[in-house]
């Protein structure tokens, strides 16, 4: 049976952010993976680019994302249902990081280790605002391939912080990095409330005696970043 199924009120919607560098493969992440045909604001790349879009690294990339890409992904399995908003790579974009990040529950950082500096800002930019990533290693075929554990030291990353070779290109491959994003997510949320002293009550530990023996345990929610 297929991982992917029509959504319903049973389903939990989760809002991801795919981002990272210029031409390092979100959108193509975001197509991949999408069960739905994903919406794209990809535009040509022309002459009064030149000066605002190096394309080192990258010669043959012929367009750009302007404002967002959007997919979604439904794993049955799991009863989620995965919003994908991918970012703009260029700076002069960036203005809309803010809207697209807004009640994420994570992002998924691609980098391209052929320009890994390009990924920087988005590691940054998630680690200020304290929203759980994980980094994809997009491996481009001419990339020379370095291992998680070196591209992590490299980025200097928390040591919790997941580090995954993928390729942007492959459902499966990109279907996994998303399911680590949120088994991330979810446990740097229970790791906060812990810490807050919130935490679940096993269903089978009541209370008190007045309290039915068929309570559940306070439903986890998902992480936000402060403002």
């Amino acid at each position: 049976m297929s991982d992917y199924a029509t959504s319903d009120d049973s389903f939990v919607p989760l809002k991801i952010v795919i981002a990272g560098g210029f031409g390092v493969g979100k959108t193509t992440l975001v197509g991949a993976v999408s069960e739905i045909p994903p919406l794209t604001t990809e535009e040509t790349l022309t002459a009064a680019s030149v000066d605002h879009d190096s394309l080192d690294g990258v010669p043959e990339k012929d367009a750009t994302t302007v404002a967002m890409d959007f997919g979604r992904i439904t794993l049955s399995a799991h009863h989620m249902m995965l919003l994908l908003f991918g970012t703009p790579g260029q700076k002069r974009f960036w203005f809309m990081w803010d809207h697209l990040a807004s009640g994420a529950i994570g992002a998924v950082v691609l980098a391209d280790t052929r320009r890994l500096a390009d990924c920087f800002a988005a590691v940054e930019y998630f680690e200020q605002r304290g929203l759980p990533f994980v980094v994809g290693v997009n491996e481009f075929d001419d990339a020379y391939r370095y291992t998680p554990e070196e591209v992590k030291a490299a980025l200097h990353l928390r040591s919790d912080t997941p580090v995954m070779c993928c390729d942007a290109r492959a459902t499966g491959s990109a279907r996994n990095l998303l399911i680590t994003l949120v088994e991330h997510a979810h446990a740097r949320s229970l790791a906060a409330r812990a810490a807050a002293g919130d935490v679940p009550r096993p269903a089978s530990a009541p209370e008190s005696a007045s309290e039915p023996e068929s309570a559940q345990p306070v439903p986890t929610s998902p992480p936000r970043s402060p403002a």
